[in-house]
């Protein structure tokens, strides 16, 4: 998958928390981190509120599937998980 790059400027406090997510292991990367919080944030926007915990990448394929059963248009939900 090919992927474009963006620069963000962050706060020192935002920054510190992004950290301590991949320092702990939860994350592998900040980018990682930054990929998961927008992937929230779009999926929020678009179809409600996903809960805080767990796997991102799990509920988002979990709602996927619940949405295939429904009429959307799953081409556009698919192009969130690239």
């Amino acid at each position: 998958m090919v992927m474009d790059s963006i620069q963000v400027r962050l706060g020192q406090g935002l920054i510190k928390k992004i950290d301590a997510l991949v320092d702990t292991g939860v994350y592998s990367s900040r980018s990682d981190v930054l990929r998961d919080a927008v992937r929230r944030l779009v999926i929020d926007k678009l179809i409600g509120i996903i809960p805080e915990e767990g796997d991102s990448v799990k509920q988002v394929r979990e709602v996927r599937r619940k949405l295939s059963k429904e009429k959307f248009d799953l081409d556009e939900i698919n192009k969130l998980a690239d």
